[in-house]
């Protein structure tokens, strides 16, 4: 149990502003009042639960002046930084207008030549394609005829020379439609975007609550909390839960 006078010498000797140290940067002496608050605050956080109103003020007044600590530590911070900031805004303002996403020169002419040679490219593409197909629904029908013509020349020597020269012409048509397919899906100028279109809020809750079960349920958590939080006391699914907390 922690000895009672202890917290008595703490009440009267405990000064929220006092540092450690002289001829010490900023930081450093934040950093040594802190370390000294963290360790003072360590030595009252022993699992021993607050059993009298003095000790709940010592507490009260440490925790505020950890917290005001904190504060300034990060002024200090955002002061020290400044500079550093200021620098990369000026070098990102001026490199903005030329290579900011979407918005610079370079993206917003890219976009718009895109859209003149998107069509035409796809045009091409596609004619390709179908002379791929062509070519491929040619070759398929030799490839039946010369089977067909083999079966059929059983016996005839004469016969069974054409159909192989048949089988010989499928398989030349064969690789020649493989080099077309080839030539239409590459080296087009083209890249295939996939986009998922939501037709079934249902299916698609089931789906993903099967697949990724526990971002699905914190997704919902998230979505209950920002509900609580907004004044809602009744979510379906939830039980809503008062807590107190010191502040």
């Amino acid at each position: 149990m922690r000895p009672a006078p202890a917290i008595a010498t703490v009440a009267d000797d405990f000064n929220p502003l006092a540092v450690k140290g002289h001829n010490q940067s900023p930081f450093d002496l934040i950093r040594q009042e802190i370390e000294d608050l963290y360790d003072t605050a360590k030595d009252f956080a022993d699992g021993e639960p607050i059993q009298s109103q003095e000790m709940h003020d010592v507490i009260e007044r440490l925790r505020d002046s950890i917290h005001e600590a904190g504060k300034r530590a990060d002024a200090l911070r955002i002061d020290e930084k400044k500079p550093l900031d200021d620098q990369v805004k000026a070098i990102q303002d001026r490199y903005n207008p030329l290579i900011q996403p979407k918005r610079g020169r370079v993206d917003m002419a890219k976009s718009a030549l895109d859209a003149l040679l998107t069509p035409w490219r796809k045009k091409v593409a596609d004619e390709k394609a179908a002379e791929a197909a062509r070519v491929a629904a040619e070759a398929e029908e030799a490839r039946v005829a010369a089977v067909a013509a083999i079966r059929a020349s059983s016996g005839n020597l004469a016969a069974r020379e054409e159909a192989e020269e048949k089988l010989a012409d499928a398989k030349r048509l064969e690789k020649t439609a493989k080099r077309a397919d080839k030539a239409a899906t590459t080296g087009t100028g083209l890249r295939t975007v996939w986009r998922a279109e939501l037709v079934d809020i249902g299916a698609a809750l089931d789906w993903f609550f099967d697949e990724k079960p526990e971002e699905f349920t914190a997704l919902v958590q998230r979505l209950a909390d920002e509900a609580v939080r907004s004044g809602v006391r009744k979510v379906p699914g939830f039980r809503v839960v008062e807590e107190k907390k010191a502040t």
